[in-house]
């Protein structure tokens, strides 16, 4: 696949500190005012003022110049705006208005993380040793950006830009009610699911295993419980761990781990979900506020206020 990761996301708020400072607490790096970086993906957070929540802009890695020509020419072939450098690529997705770009970019190349030595029936790896999660002090850390999940009131056509115009692949859908769309070997880079107005569901940031996404959660719900969204669970489609908190705009962000991998597309067939069985295979039950974030009534009729 010419794509290979998501590189970047821009967020735009209304309080651009208190969302900073949530992001940093989440395990974020900053790195400039506003803007930070994972453990292996670099940079991948700016946090920006804006009337509301919302992804302003996604950032796209592909491996050669050669790979902007053709985006360059599927983009304009759907009749997208495209402005091109050579080894950059402007673009914007004309329903939701989330500016993509797409750049020559280093693909993620993290070290090895142990294997976890968990006991089991018959099966005994750490002996005589407490479990290291117990041992650990550190502060939780996201390795990289994973995902971002984007309500459109076209799914249609901002799907059809995100395939036919940028190249991504769908790996499952909801039906007609969300596609699974990914631009690497992660099994979703961007959902995109139907919606009564535009707007940011979350963004997910993988962490090294299901320890740590406990650990990242209980650090963060600490003092301040309201963040809690939904969580500890496993996902059915794309299959990894996952826990919500929610950021001072309202924005969900996700702590997950062990997420389906597509390595070879020849090896994978796209499958069709309804019902609970797309959200969940174990877990507590996800809020209404989760499904529908609270603040969506108010968006829709242009009464927003900050959270």
């Amino acid at each position: 696949m010419a794509l290979h990761r998501l590189t970047s996301i821009t967020i735009g708020v209304p309080d651009v500190a208190d969302v900073a400072r949530f992001y940093s607490e989440f395990g974020l790096r900053e790195i400039a005012p506003h803007r930070f970086a994972t453990v292996d993906g670099g940079e991948q957070l700016t946090i920006e003022p804006a009337p509301t929540r919302r992804l302003t802009t996604l950032g796209v890695g592909v491996d050669d110049p050669d790979d902007i020509a053709r985006i360059e020419a599927s983009l304009r072939a759907i009749d997208a705006p495209v402005r091109s450098t050579g080894d950059s690529l402007h673009t914007v997705e004309s329903v939701t208005g989330v500016k993509v770009d797409v750049t020559v970019a280093p693909r993620i190349a993290p070290a090895r993380t142990p294997d976890p030595l968990y006991n089991g029936p018959g099966r005994t790896v750490r002996e005589n040793l407490r479990a290291p999660v117990v041992l650990r002090a550190e502060p939780v850390r996201p390795h990289k950006l994973g995902h971002v999940v984007i309500g459109s009131v076209d799914k249609e056509a901002s799907q059809r830009f995100f395939t036919a115009g940028l190249g991504f692949k769908i790996s499952d859908n909801l039906g007609d009610r969300a596609a699974f769309m990914r631009c690497s070997s992660d099994h979703h880079n961007v959902l995109v699911q139907k919606a009564p107005v535009n707007f940011l569901h979350h963004t997910a940031w993988e962490v090294a295993d299901v320890d740590e996404i406990g650990r990242g959660a209980t650090a963060m719900l600490e003092g301040h419980p309201d963040r809690h969204a939904w969580g500890l669970g496993r996902h059915h489609v794309g299959s990894n761990f996952f826990w919500y908190l929610k950021d001072p705009a309202g924005n969900f962000s996700e702590y997950y781990s062990d997420l389906d991998c597509v390595v070879d597309d020849a090896l994978w067939t796209p499958e069709d979900f309804q019902g609970a069985r797309s959200l969940y295979s174990w877990g507590p039950r996800p809020p209404k506020s989760f499904v529908t974030p609270e603040d969506i009534a108010a968006a829709m009729t242009g009464a927003h206020r900050p959270a």
